[in-house]
């Protein structure tokens, strides 16, 4: 559970961190290998997920909720290091 509290603190760091209205970005890797990347929009208040395959190929999935991105993150965090 405590994974998923550190990613839940990551995403709400990135909502905080909105005073210049610049898009704020973040990484996710297990054994230094890029999983997925977060970007928060301030000017519509969602998330955008990309999540890479082994193939360099990524899908984007948009969240306007905080929770429902970090359990999206923490799935795929899970599934990396279990690979």
């Amino acid at each position: 559970m405590s994974q998923l509290l550190g990613i839940i603190q990551r995403l709400q760091a990135m909502q905080e961190a909105t005073d210049t209205g610049e898009v704020q970005q973040r990484h996710f890797e297990v054994n230094g290998k890029t999983l997925c990347q977060v970007k928060f929009f301030p000017a519509t208040n969602t998330f955008e997920l990309e999540v890479y395959d082994d193939k360099k190929h990524s899908n984007k999935y948009q969240f306007d909720d905080l929770d429902i991105a970090a359990i999206e993150i923490f799935d795929i965090v899970q599934e990396g290091a279990n690979a």
